[in-house]
């Protein structure tokens, strides 16, 4: 073994010293040569440097490349040759080399060849050789909605990509689907990738002005390469980089806005409210309250929303810092953000630091780090939906205060036990904060082994901290009259990626172009939480801070996890002439949370693209730019299920033994040892195309996606013992659909300050359906699955109307009567059970579009930006009797609906009648049409004239005034009172369960109104 070692040291050795005289002696060859010269220079573009330019010496076998700065040095050059510099999307430009020997050369955009540089992970790549399904959003594009969280600017600007909002209060985040469901109880979110990082926190934590762009990787020929991480979609998150010679920047970005409730729950008034009673007959049996009877005294109405929404404001500050040289350039960015709620006591703040560095250590070294911090406040996240109830349902006819002024604790006493909303004014009485902090970081080390082969080394490392406490007095909306409460929780989540990249990039005879990416790493993620809840706290002013104080005692728990995922990947891209590209990629993963025996798994993908554009018979179609047809299959896979899934575990009983009392435990969760990979393939077809100098272009792809051996929680049989879920692999489920995008320039200026129109449109199309479930099972009504169906569905009885006058012979075999709901007879038997329940909606909707309008007049700028939903279904739990807003049982208030009378034969809702409290069909009153249009933003700016600003030392000054949430048009369920189509949250929503709701489904339930914000803004840059 020895010999062995030291035979192959003797080789090593021996390499060394050849290799070194050879790059001894070449340039000493070069230089006795007469004649010749070494050239040096820089190429930039609008006075920015431009890397990765080839500088060839026209006829001889000679080349460089730019770096970073744009510069480029070639040596032993003869003075009569001419250099060559090109580069795609730029005008080729020669230069003779003669005496010079500092050559400096600026290029101009070629509008023809003119492309974009596309993320696709772990790399990049020009969009002409990109083969798999990859969608862009630019700066540009982002800066056009100010929000607070990116995802809000990202809706409806990508087809395939469904963002649907998770809540209305300030801070709220979003759920991101690309290209629909896949698995039924595992993760569907998209992996997020943060500066070629894994990022385990929430687009909410990171600052939209530290965003450069996003790549959204789509379909499995380019996800693959995340393996089972990326097996939902792959959002891939580039912040800004100081690059090259880049003079100190300073750019400073604000803006400062003002909103207001845009459209109030609509609820009877009091002329109203004493109609609905009496129809009722709940007057009859419970008489007014002496409060209300001033009503019929004074005739005043007391609007109880009008009494708590206040004014909004929202501000957003963002300063940057860039320079660079060829050796180091960095960047530092610091952003504060504030937003308050209609609601008192609802807030978001977010303070945020972000930098980068890059350093060129030596000719072969290059090193790197960057860091996304954040520190989140976010108080009364859940007080909307207490508030709100006694806001929609108090009486309009009762005053909240005194005589004093003084908030009455319990205005509907002695009918009513609950206590006035507008307590949550005095903040001293409660509190929710939840406090987060975000670190986010990457070290990078690049050895440039030869000029084709490159090694490159990623660590990355992550700390999540959220805290989250609340404290409710007894005398409170939150808690009427009973023992105060108070608790705290903790989470900690840290971890590490450790990734070894090696490159190789070689074009052969000037047309055979190869790239191939290997790769090893290693992921570990650690998870801690504990949670403590105190009763009867000794003072309201203690709050959550010290639950030793609690006068019954407080109550423990705590848990903890660690997953860690080994990957090995391959990736080799082919491209011929720039015509016929080809992209292979194979996949390795080992995850921890799997079974033993199941924990690897390996999967394909391959994908072949052809410029056809390139093809000699194309060249007489003048107005065509680019045509390109992509074709890809992939297999991408999810282990996207808690650690120890697989393992059997025990719940924890206290059994009472007189003053004492014992512990005994009980099968919980049962052992799996067959659980392993949920398993995609995915096959998509696409083409790309631009007509007309760039004045037309879009993408249009079409896919298929069926998804094997899907991750279900199942219950066991109660005989079993076994209360908890149990995680099996069971089911499939398909995706199939079509996606559309088109950008075009309906008015192009033939000089710069002519009047421009640009618009860009996107349109897709996504249909859901679950294949098959266990054992030949078709339907598993608690979960809410059905074979042939969408993933969502809504199961329930079918409300065809209400029954008319007409019809009393009818509805009386029903049991029923003119007035109430008239439901389907689903199975024709004359009675209405639980037999005739079926799936009568589906919540995926038939199509997703959008669409942004961008105007500019000289130093003037316009957009607008909208995204619509057309078809699918939405649950209102507001509507459903859960919510005791829609109970239309005359005791409180309720939802202004239009309600059945025998002068107003409606077929909407029912009469309303104090006997129906419990009536269970009422849920399928809470089911409505979820299309809409969202005006989402409109922006009017306005550029100051450089010749202005240049005497101040200013490079650049906008200012701009922003219209939010503009306007809902053509959504049924606001023409019918709702104020918002889009969800609120998932399930019930913290109301009363409804049983017609997953809790996986989103819906629309009681929350923080809309608001519409008016922004003034600027944007300056030195």
């Amino acid at each position: 073994m020895n010999l062995i070692k030291q035979k192959q040291g003797r080789i090593t050795k021996k390499l060394f010293q050849i290799v070194s005289c050879m790059l001894f002696l070449i340039p000493s060859c070069m230089f006795a040569q007469t004649g010749r010269v070494t050239v040096k220079g820089q190429v930039t573009f609008n006075g920015e440097p431009l890397s990765g330019v080839t500088v060839l010496v026209q006829g001889a076998n000679m080349y460089a490349m730019t770096d970073d700065g744009g510069n480029y040095t070639i040596t032993a050059v003869d003075q009569n040759s001419v250099l060559v510099f090109s580069f795609i999307g730029y005008k080729t430009v020669n230069e003779t080399v003669g005496t010079r020997s500092i050559i400096n050369v600026t290029m101009e955009e070629d509008v023809q060849e003119l492309e974009q540089t596309v993320v696709v992970g772990y790399g990049t790549q020009r969009k002409s050789d990109v083969t798999g399904a990859i969608a862009s959003v630019s700066e540009g594009t982002l800066r056009e909605v100010p929000v607070s969280n990116i995802s809000q600017a990202m809706q409806g600007r990508i087809a395939g990509v469904m963002i649907q909002q998770t809540g209305t209060s300030p801070g709220k985040g979003s759920q991101i689907r690309i290209r629909g469901n896949r698995s039924l109880s595992a993760d569907d979110d998209p992996l997020i990738i943060v500066d070629g990082i894994p990022f385990h926190g929430t687009l909410n934590d990171l600052a939209p002005d530290a965003i450069k762009s996003i790549d959204i990787l789509k379909d499995a020929s380019s996800t693959a390469i995340y393996g089972s991480r990326g097996a939902n979609g792959v959002i891939l998150i580039t912040t800004f980089r100081s690059v090259g010679q880049t003079k100190p920047q300073i750019t400073y970005n604000a803006y400062y806005g003002i909103g207001s409730v845009a459209k109030k729950y609509e609820v009877f008034n009091a002329a109203e409210f004493v109609k609905y009673r009496e129809i009722s007959g709940y007057q009859s049996s419970d008489p007014w309250l002496p409060q209300e009877m001033q009503y019929f005294e004074t005739g005043r109405s007391y609007d109880w929303q009008d009494e708590l929404y206040q004014s909004s404001m929202v501000t957003n500050h963002d300063l940057n810092f860039r320079a660079g040289s060829d050796v180091i350039s960095g960047n530092l960015g610091i952003t504060y953000y504030n937003e308050t709620s209609p609601i008192p006591g609802q807030e978001f703040t977010r303070y945020a630091l972000r930098g980068n560095l890059d350093m060129k250590m030596t000719k072969w070294l290059k090193v790197g780090l960057s860091t996304q911090n954040s520190f989140g406040f976010r108080d009364g996240e859940g007080v909307d939906i207490i508030a709100l109830k006694g806001l929609v349902n108090f009486s309009p006819m009762v005053n909240p205060y005194d005589e004093d002024g003084n908030i009455i604790a319990k205005p509907l006493a002695p009918r009513e036990d609950g206590y006035n909303p507008l307590l949550i004014k005095n903040e001293k009485l409660w509190t929710q904060e939840r406090q987060t902090f975000m670190s986010h970081n990457a070290i990078y080390a690049e050895v440039q082994i030869l000029p084709e082969l490159k090694y490159r080394a990623n660590l990355g490392f992550f700390y999540l901290h959220n805290q989250y406490g609340t404290y409710y007095a007894s005398g409170t909306p939150f808690r009427d009259g009973s023992l105060s409460t108070a608790s705290l929780s903790n989470t900690n989540v840290h971890g590490y990626t450790l990734e070894n990249l090696l490159y190789y990039d070689k074009t052969f005879a000037g047309k055979h172009k190869i790239g191939a990416t290997l790769l090893y790493s290693v992921e570990d993620y650690y998870a801690e939480s504990s949670q403590f809840t105190g009763t009867d706290m000794t003072a309201d002013y203690i709050q959550y801070r010290n639950l030793a104080t609690a006068n019954s005692g407080v109550t423990a728990s705590g848990s903890s996890t660690r997953r860690v995922l080994l990957s090995y990947m391959g990736r080799l891209n082919y491209s011929f002439d720039n015509k016929y590209m080809a992209t292979v990629t194979f996949r390795s993963d080992g995850s921890s949370v799997l079974a033993a025996g199941n924990k690897w798994h390996s999967y394909p993908a391959i994908s072949l693209a052809w410029n056809i554009h390139r093809e000699n018979f194309m060249e007489k179609f003048k107005f065509l730019d680019m045509l390109k047809f992509r074709i890809g299959y992939g297999q991408t896979s999810n282990q996207a299920v808690s650690p120890y899934a697989t393992l059997g575990s025990m719940s924890q009983s206290r059994y009472n033994f007189g003053e004492d009392y014992v512990y005994g435990y009980a099968p919980f969760t049962i052992e799996n040892n067959e659980l392993g990979w949920e398993y995609s393939d995915t096959y998509n077809a696409g083409l790309d195309f631009s007509f007309f100098k760039g004045r037309l272009s879009g993408t249009l792809d079409v896919y298929l996606q069926k998804t094997t051996d899907v991750i279900v929680g199942q219950n066991m049989p109660a005989s079993s013992g076994v209360q908890g879920t149990t995680m099996l692999n069971l089911g499939k489920t398909q995706n199939k659909g079509m996606e559309f995008s088109l950008s075009g320039a309906i008015f192009r200026p033939s000089n710069p300050e002519g009047f421009n129109w640009d618009v860009d449109y996107n349109i897709s199309f996504n249909r859901n359906k679950l294949l098959s479930l266990n054992s030949g099972v078709t339907q598993n009504e608690a979960y809410g699955w059905f074979v042939g169906y969408p993933i969502n569905v809504f199961y329930d009885y079918k409300k065809i109307g209400i029954w008319q006058l007409d019809e009393a012979d009818e509805a009386a075999q029903y049991g029923c009567r003119p007035g109430q709901l008239k439901l389907e007879d689903y199975n024709k038997d004359g009675v209405i059970s639980v037999a005739d329940r079926y799936v009568t909606h589906t919540f995926e909707p038939d199509a997703l579009m959008g669409m942004t309008h961008r105007l500019r007049y000289r130093n003037f700028d316009f957009t607008l930006v909208a995204y619509a939903q057309i078809g699918g279904s939405l649950v209102s739990t507001l509507h459903q009797r859960n919510s005791y807003l829609n109970t239309l049982a005359g005791r409180l208030n309720n939802l202004r609906v239009d309600y059945w009378t025998e002068t107003n034969p409606t077929n909407a809702y029912p009469k309303p009648d104090y006997t129906r409290l419990n009536n269970s069909f009422d849920t399928t009153m809470g089911l409505f049409d979820a299309s809409f249009v969202k005006i989402q933003t409109i922006t009017l700016g306005y550029t100051l004239p450089k010749s202005l600003l240049s005497k101040f030392g200013i490079t650049d000054i906008r200012v701009y005034l922003t219209c939010n949430n503009v306007a809902t048009l053509f959504s049924p369920y606001m023409d019918e009172g709702g104020v918002d189509p889009q969800p609120t949250g998932y399930g019930s929503q913290g109301t009363v369960s409804s049983n017609t709701v997953q809790n996986r489904q989103l819906a629309v339930g009681l929350s923080t109104p809309p608001v519409r914000q008016f922004l003034l803004g600027a944007s300056i840059k030195f």
